[in-house]
């Protein structure tokens, strides 16, 4: 198969609308072709395309920020000597300054699938820039990992932030170029916009289901995202990030694993199975123990459970509900010890007046559901059943595969 990046780098057709036009590009670390060249460096070597700027976003255009919430300085590019502008600085919206320096952006950004995935808030902002100053955004187009499935409620008006771009459910199923559609025709944006599709995506197919194993080499979009497995399970272990239950940063095995100190997993898995088996299919859950060398409960030997989602003979596609199960994972906590004290209450991503866990979920009612042990599971289903069949219908006119 093709990304878009290829398509683009090898068909002058592509290019040709870019003739006698300035040319910036927003990427990151995962931007590089199959041969493992950096986007940027690949597109300076093309005659007919005139780079004049270059867009990092959250961790850094070639990657240099390991945690969250650690911004990044704009600098001059040492190879190719243009301005990088960094979109996870002193600002998260392109300042008109930046917007000048370009006629056409280029966003090639490879994405998780993940509504709090703030890459996909970055293109928000570009399109909403671009439109407002008549600029041109074009997606070069890359797999969605995660594939097709969606899970989760929609985002509720009014919990919009940089870890909510819009109203869509936690694992929306769509591809950057996808997105940009949807959101132009959300907003109700007029610019130039043009995707750059992929040539032989096969979504729905084994054993990659939107990533294609055995064809491409995995490179990290973000630092802790280092393997396909973790992309599967990341619509639910992100929202560890709003609990004092490690995720498993300071591991080789971030945001596939959680645990702490001071829980019993074995109590922990039996009443996950208990109170919804339906929930844990499609997956391998394996008590472990780990000692994370930074973040949370650094250097303790913490109480965990592992998601695993990499054997074909375990990992259901169809099946495995991440957000699900990790909701699960937390009422379990609470069944076990009520007064467990679950939400971490610290700024994220800088907002300091919304309770972290109801930000990453775009409301409250995950939060409320787990605290009530007495609400049924069928509570949190049916609700979130209703918001993805909405969603799988909304999104059937953007989809370009």
């Amino acid at each position: 198969m093709q990304f878009g990046i290829e398509r683009f780098l090898n068909d002058p057709a592509l290019r040709a609308p870019l003739a006698g036009r300035r040319v910036a590009v927003l990427a990151h670390p995962a931007s590089v072709t199959r041969d493992l060249t950096h986007s940027l460096d690949a597109l300076a070597t093309l005659p007919d395309v005139k780079l004049s700027a270059a867009f990092g976003p959250q961790h850094g255009l070639r990657g240099d920020k390991q945690d969250n919430m650690v911004e990044s300085p704009d600098y001059t590019d040492p190879r190719l000597g243009i301005p990088v502008f960094s979109l996870y600085g002193e600002v998260r919206r392109p300042t008109d300054a930046m917007m000048d320096s370009f006629d056409v952006l280029l966003v090639d950004l490879q994405d998780l699938g993940c509504r709090i995935y703030t890459f996909i808030t970055t293109l928000r902002y570009v399109l909403e820039a671009a439109a407002r100053l008549g600029k041109a955004v074009w997606v070069l187009d890359r797999p969605n990992p995660a594939g097709r499935p969606v899970e989760g409620t929609t985002l509720r008006e009014g919990w919009e932030s940089f870890v909510g771009a819009g109203p869509m459910p936690m694992r929306h199923g769509l591809t950057m170029g996808e997105l940009g559609q949807w959101f132009i025709a959300t907003l109700g944006l007029s610019l130039e916009y043009r995707v750059i599709t992929m040539a032989g995506w096969r979504p729905d197919e084994a054993p990659g289901f939107g990533w294609p194993i055995g064809e491409r080499s995995w490179v990290n979009p973000s630092p802790n995202a280092p393997n396909l497995s973790m992309a599967r399970a990341y619509a639910g272990t992100v929202m560890l990030e709003g609990t004092t239950l490690s995720e498993g940063r300071g591991t080789t095995r971030p945001l596939e694993l959680f645990g702490a100190p001071d829980i019993d997993t074995a109590r922990l898995l039996a009443d996950m199975r208990r109170i919804a088996p339906q929930w844990l299919r499609g997956c391998m859950l394996r008590e472990c123990w780990f000692e994370p060398t930074f973040h949370k409960h650094v250097g303790q030997l913490c109480a965990g459970v592992q998601i695993h989602v990499e054997d074909p003979a375990h990992y259901g596609h169809a099946d495995f509900q991440p957000w699900r199960l990790q909701a699960l994972a937390f009422r379990a906590i609470r069944v076990q010890r009520p007064d467990y004290p679950l939400w971490r209450d610290f700024p994220y991503e800088y907002e300091r007046d919304r309770l972290a866990i109801e930000l990453i979920n775009g409301g409250p009612l995950l939060r409320e559901w787990v605290d009530d042990v007495n609400a049924p599971p069928e509570a949190l289903d049916g609700a979130a059943r209703a918001d993805e069949a909405a969603w799988t219908e909304a999104r059937r006119p953007y989809l370009l595969y």
